[in-house]
């Protein structure tokens, strides 16, 4: 009777460690290597660091960072605030070079820029002053909004206004 109540216990926390290891191979992770003083969430980091989704990068006007993920490349531009979302980086302000084999988007406000095809893109967006500037530098990028996409071809560059979403003029009100 003991050993039995022992194995139904020994079952119960076997299962919960294993949906537990589950759950984290879910969550993306990359690893972060700063280049100057950059922060994590607040917190200065050293060298190196892993980051997960959620966590916010920012650089100050001395720095730099870069954020290596499974097929991309993300340099963090001096004075920027980004935050890593796994398949996709939001830019708050400054700047980003983002190479990518994986598809992976910038937001940036309403806008979405992202690989218009499932190869090696390199692009680069920068939110200067309400104003977004997107070169597609390798392959062509698809740039949505509330309106639509368009496609910005390699080798082109564009600047759009960035609309406040209506959240955003809601709490300005």
């Amino acid at each position: 009777m003991i050993k039995t109540l022992y194995l139904k216990i020994l079952s119960c926390m076997v299962a919960v460690v294993f949906a537990t290891a589950l759950f984290a191979a879910d969550q993306p992770a990359a690893m972060l290597y700063s280049h100057g003083d950059a922060m994590l969430n607040g917190s200065s980091i050293a060298r190196s660091s892993a980051i997960f989704s959620g966590d916010l990068v920012q650089t100050n006007r001395d720095s730099a960072a870069n954020i290596n993920a499974s097929g991309s490349i993300v340099l963090i531009l001096n004075d920027s605030l980004v935050q890593y979302e796994g398949s996709t980086v939001k830019l708050e302000h400054g700047g980003v070079a983002v190479s990518t084999s994986k598809s992976l988007a910038t937001r940036v406000g309403n806008l979405t820029v992202s690989p218009a095809a499932n190869v090696w893109t390199e692009f680069e967006v920068r939110d200067v002053d309400g104003q977004v500037q997107i070169a597609a530098r390798k392959g062509d990028l698809a740039i949505g909004d509330e309106t639509g996409t368009s496609t910005l071809p390699q080798g082109q560059q564009t600047t759009r206004e960035q609309s406040q979403s209506q959240d955003d003029s809601q709490a300005q009100s």
